[in-house]
């Protein structure tokens, strides 16, 4: 059990953070809140990842500054959110800076955590966060981290560990768990003994959390880079059976390789563009693979193509399928473009031999995002390429 203690000062000659790889804003941000006379850190992840010599995603940052002062030194800069966490999210162009009030958290009890909003020091918002790798801070008017939990040397030995007895931290927020085994994929780090074995022992405990949480998590993987990762790990810990069924049952198929080759396909896409795919691209990623399956199942049971309407069929009782058997359900908007996405590509590559293309067709708003997806496949299926060349060609004209 980790006690409040003073921190290990690491002064910036015991440490390989290299602060130029901060967000310029994200410092002054800091700067101005000390230059107010408040504590100010970078904080977490972003600490994490500039010790792991990767440039983070995001910077935030905690202070001691009460969300009301926050707002008041920020001004129109400045918005704040939450109602269980109470943030402050500072706008820089088309950039958000979140900066979180230091809080305090019950590390003994294991009732699941409903608000989180009480106010507290540096040390006690440091126990309250979730395992040891992100509960570092980072002072760049000292250039010195401040370690309380040992955070440091499990980043060095490549550790993942809660903070406090895991028992207690998983069954007062679940999502905790989902969050450790995305650290697991994108980090490939072991896990502390103790806390795999309340892993293990906690994960029934997940359908507790609030849907929208694991959506957001499942979301930020398909995001991440790591997604084949992640849904291998997933299916391994049995939480892919316990929240979204459907795709355990096809990540246990015969046909699995072919649902990872595509998450692998948006993984090397993404580390190697370093842009964002849309997130109803990125969705039919994992439905894509499994009615293609279902597709060739019934056409072999029928001996003959099946018509574009039975695909529209099958594509919309699949979507249906999946999000009322999953735990956290998928917004209808998603499903939708989702649906749209999928059945165009029977138009982009046809069973048959391809029409051209209406110009209503291309005008569609979510065309462009079914070429994307087109893209994708052509990634794995080098076939593909010259058609998803020449339709982007025609939807670049079209557009100009």
């Amino acid at each position: 059990m980790h006690r409040i203690v003073a921190p290990k000062i690491i002064p910036i000659d015991e440490h390989a953070l290299d602060q130029s790889l901060i967000d310029k804003d994200a410092l002054e941000v800091i700067f101005q809140l000390q230059n107010e006379g408040h504590v100010a850190y970078l904080v977490g992840g972003g600490v994490r990842d500039l010790l792991l010599g990767k440039t983070p995603k995001d910077f935030d940052i905690s202070t001691s500054a009460k969300p009301e002062e926050i707002k008041r030194i920020f001004g129109r800069r400045c918005l704040l959110i939450g109602k269980r966490f109470r943030l402050a999210h500072l706008r820089y162009d088309k950039k958000i800076l979140e900066v979180s009030t230091f809080r305090s958290g019950d590390l003994e009890s294991s009732t699941l955590i409903v608000r989180d909003n009480r106010f507290g020091t540096p040390e006690e918002d440091v126990l309250r966060r979730d395992f040891t790798i992100n509960a570092l801070f980072y002072d760049p008017k000292t250039h010195t981290i401040l370690d309380y939990v040992e955070g440091v040397p499990d980043i060095k030995k490549g550790i993942l560990r809660t903070i406090g007895d895991p028992y207690v931290r998983f069954k007062q927020d679940p999502v905790r768990m989902i969050r450790l085994l995305k650290f697991l994929a994108r980090f490939g780090f072991d896990i502390e003994q103790k806390t795999m074995r309340a892993l293990c022992s906690c994960k029934e405990e997940i359908l507790k959390s609030a849907p929208a949480r694991i959506l957001e998590e499942l979301f930020k993987m398909l995001e991440s880079a790591s997604a084949e990762r992640f849904f291998r790990v997933m299916k391994a810990h049995d939480f892919l059976d316990i929240l979204f069924p459907c795709f355990h049952h096809f990540f246990t198929s015969p046909y699995a390789e072919r649902g990872f080759e595509y998450l692998n396909a948006i993984d090397t896409l993404t580390a190697k563009h370093q842009n964002q795919i849309d997130r109803n691209v990125l969705f039919c990623s994992l439905i894509f693979p499994i009615l293609e399956c279902e597709l060739e199942m019934l056409s072999s049971d029928r001996g003959k193509p099946i018509s574009f309407t039975e695909i529209m069929q099958l594509s919309h009782s699949l979507l249906q399928g999946i999000n009322s058997s999953s735990f956290a359900h998928f917004p209808k908007k998603l499903l939708a473009i989702t649906h749209y996405i999928l059945s165009m590509q029977f138009k982009l590559t046809p069973l048959t031999q391809r029409t051209k293309l209406s110009h209503r067709t291309l005008m569609h708003e979510d065309f462009p995002k079914a070429v994307d997806f087109l893209h994708i496949r052509s990634t794995i299926h080098p076939e593909l390429d010259a058609q998803y060349r020449q339709i982007a060609k025609e939807l670049e004209h079209d557009y100009s």
